[in-house]
């Protein structure tokens, strides 16, 4: 294996509690004993790794860097900050009722300790995915959210992690732990986002999710990153009986960014509603690899992807539907949906359903397309300019995703963001948000 990331694993070894040592030598045994993933890797066949291809460091001990014009969302309720893997305390707060704990790694005492080390890992196969492996053998810290049987969180709970890339090839490891009691009920939302200039900063990410019998988690996973940030990473969510799981994730484009989302029903009646989008331009790549596990009978899923690909930039979407013999009663759908906005911009989309069980209701499709002539030709009969109109059937191509957003705050928040971004001037932008609040 490539030692890239070696001066990283040797600090970790020597700042993170001692209790995650086990932890440490289970990720470096698989991280060492595996090839690095090459284009005849299947699963890696269409993305580049070239940016990686560098030695990387950790942060610096004590460092906190100033972050300004970093756009993430403003949220009500309890607000974790970290920059270049450090923990803001000033830039943080906690506002969680009875019922919710949330305390980092770093923080836990001996009876904290041993219950993030008996959950941490459950939901990941780091076998199949490599680079989850790396992430154990790099943890200092990261984040453990316990929800008790039946308490309901009403304020969003929110994550933001920055890097400001003021150190070249800087390193940074996130994981988050969640633990959803039975019949409990929250919503997450972890931010990722960046400085506009410094140089490039690899982020390896892992958020584990564990429901039991009955949960509700809403979760969102903002990936705000733009120019040289790189980010691989995933998430992993584990349905016991009767829970629910409703997933947004939005990658805008940077320079890399790899996103693994596994899903995994394991009790009956679980329920998993996966909606995305992706934006890359200029010359970014996103790659978004999804795979749903249904094991258990009588469960549904609900799975929709959508980008829009500019400029000469490149989008990745593998989503797979896995239904195992004994899953009888499944009910499961996933749609992926691309948008070329030049000649130049490439998607690879590669939609799987692998079924072994006779009494399901199963669909999957996929689609690529440029902007309908006919569409934009009709709009600027009626007196729309060009700029408008591409700018109009690019935002309603996502708008539906978008409105499905369940927690209010950050669809306030995506709405005007996403608008600026299509619109690139501020007429067209008002115009997208007055047509959006008819």
């Amino acid at each position: 294996m490539s030692d890239f990331m070696q001066q990283p694993q040797e600090a970790a070894a020597k700042t993170a509690p001692p209790w995650l040592a086990d932890i440490h030598a289970r990720g470096q045994a698989v991280w060492q004993g595996s090839p690095m993933p090459t284009r005849k890797t299947e699963d890696w066949k269409y993305t580049n790794l070239q940016p990686l291809q560098q030695k990387f460091i950790a942060p610096l001990s004590g460092s906190a860097p100033q972050l300004s014009n970093v756009s993430y969302p403003d949220l009500p309720g309890s607000l974790l900050v970290f920059t270049d893997g450090g923990y803001r305390e000033d830039l943080s707060r906690l506002e969680l009722p009875e019922g919710a704990r949330l305390l980092r790694f770093a923080e836990a005492d001996s009876d904290q300790a041993e219950a993030i080390r008996e959950h941490l890992g459950r939901a990941v196969n780091t076998g199949r995915h490599l680079f989850a492996s790396l992430n154990e053998a790099t943890l200092a810290d990261g984040v453990f959210l316990q929800v008790d049987p039946g308490a309901v969180i009403e304020q969003p709970i929110h994550l933001v992690w920055l890097t400001s890339g003021q150190v070249d090839a800087l390193s940074v490891t996130q994981r988050l732990l969640v633990r959803m009691g039975a019949n409990s009920q929250a919503t997450v939302v972890e931010s990722f986002a960046n400085t506009a200039t410094g140089g490039t900063a690899f982020t390896n990410g892992i958020s584990e999710l564990l429901l039991a019998d009955g949960a509700r988690l809403d979760h969102c996973r903002l990936h705000l990153e733009q120019g040289e940030a790189v980010h691989i990473g995933g998430v992993h969510a584990t349905l016991a009986a009767n829970a629910t799981l409703n997933g947004f994730h939005l990658a805008l484009g940077s320079r890399l960014k790899r996103i693994d989302l596994v899903v995994e029903h394991r009790g009956q009646g679980a329920h998993c509603e996966l909606n995305g989008i992706y934006l890359p331009r200029g010359e970014e790549q996103v790659d978004y690899h999804t795979c749903i596990e249904h094991a258990v009978p009588h469960c549904t899923s609900n799975e929709t992807f959508r980008g829009i690909i500019g400029d000469s930039a490149s989008a990745i979407f593998n989503g797979r539907i896995h239904i195992h013999p004994q899953a009888q009663k499944t009910r499961a759908e996933l749609s992926n949906k691309n948008l070329l906005t030049s000649h130049q911009a490439e998607v690879n989309t590669k939609p799987e359903l692998e079924i072994y069980a006779d009494d399901v209701q199963c669909a999957h499709g996929a689609t690529v397309a440029q902007m309908d002539p006919a569409t934009l030709h009709y709009l600027r009969t009626r007196g729309v300019p060009r700029d408008e109109a591409e700018v109009m059937l690019s935002y309603g191509f996502i708008n539906e995703l978008v409105e499905s957003v369940h927690c209010a705050a950050v669809h306030d928040f995506l709405k005007p963001m996403l608008a600026r971004r299509f619109a690139r001037n501020p007429k067209l932008t008002r115009h997208i948000l007055e047509d959006g609040d008819e």
